[in-house]
């Protein structure tokens, strides 16, 4: 029996050994959420979907305001504003932050809720990341790749960046780099599924969500006292932002709204979607994403010599 349980623990301790040696190589490649989980916590953040997380780029933002940002944006499933993504800001975010820069993107999307939700322990959002997670700065984080990794961690190691990049590669800042074929016929065929599929059915089962907007400012509350907080409307492709000036005609007017109740400022740029490439009508193109980000240093600089 003793021979049993020594070969049995060898065989244990040796695979814990290999599978340790298999997280250390998990990277930007692994997922598109693990290095949100993988970094020091910062004292600058971007919130948002993935709208948020193709277009802004923290890389321009540090050249630009000279401060160090993490884009902390997942998507419109797994961080809609909402009371986890604010839990799990609370966990992100550096506790000695005091003079922080803090960029809020939104559009309609990320704070509505299907219409048949009535209870929080349905929100879509209860089966992301965010929601199991308590380690949000080891590297290698071994809590997410157990909790959240789902295929096999020999891939981790097949598919590592040394091998090359994916065509979504999650940057250590957080910025998701996605790479796809730009050819007209392409982007037009991605633009249909999304647009005319995904978003025009989305349409049909959701509505602006009172909680989510309640969340959304319960957000800005708790970052107020840590620094400045700016509110940021993405935008889209002419025939995306079309649709959703018909789903939500006064989306702006809240932005405005909740902005002077807190005394923060709303940068709107969905006016200007025709200055911008997108990938599928929703995402913008990553060169786009580079002068839009600059565009938006530009207007956080504008607005601080403003108020000296």
């Amino acid at each position: 029996m003793k021979k049993f349980l020594l070969k049995l623990s060898f065989y244990l301790a040796a695979g814990i050994l290999v599978f340790a040696v298999l997280g250390s190589f998990a990277d930007g490649n692994t997922d598109d959420n693990y290095m949100h989980f993988a970094v020091e916590k910062p004292h600058n953040i971007i919130l948002g979907d993935s709208r948020g997380s193709q277009a802004v780029l923290p890389s321009i933002l540090k050249d630009k305001l000279q401060q160090k940002f993490d884009n902390f944006s997942l998507n419109v499933v797994q961080s809609p504003y909402g009371p986890i993504y604010l839990e799990a800001l609370k966990r992100k975010i550096n506790p000695e932050t005091k003079n922080g820069l803090f960029i809020l993107t939104v559009d309609p999307w990320n704070l509505s809720l299907n219409k048949n939700v009535k209870s929080s322990k349905d929100f879509p959002e209860e089966h992301s990341p965010l929601k199991n997670m308590y380690s949000y700065d080891w590297s290698p984080n071994y809590e997410y790749l157990l909790k959240n990794y789902s295929r096999s961690w020999f891939k981790i190691f097949t598919e590592r960046e040394d091998k090359g990049r994916s065509n979504t590669y999650l940057h250590k800042d957080g910025w998701m780099e996605v790479n796809v074929n730009m050819q007209k016929d392409s982007v037009a065929k991605r633009e249909f599924e999304k647009i005319d599929i995904f978003y025009t059915d989305l349409v049909k089962t959701q509505s602006l969500s009172q909680k989510r907007l309640n969340s959304l400012e319960d957000i800005i509350k708790f970052l107020k006292p840590k620094g400045t907080v700016y509110l940021v409307r993405i935008p889209a492709s002419e025939k995306l932002m079309k649709l959703e000036s018909s789903y939500s005609p006064d989306f702006n007017e809240k932005m405005k709204t909740i902005s002077k109740r807190h005394g923060i400022k709303f940068f709107d740029f969905s006016s200007k979607a025709k200055d911008y490439m997108y990938t599928d009508g929703n995402h913008m193109y990553k060169e786009s994403g580079k002068v839009f980000t600059a565009q938006i240093a530009d207007s956080i600089l504008s607005n601080t010599k403003k108020l000296k």
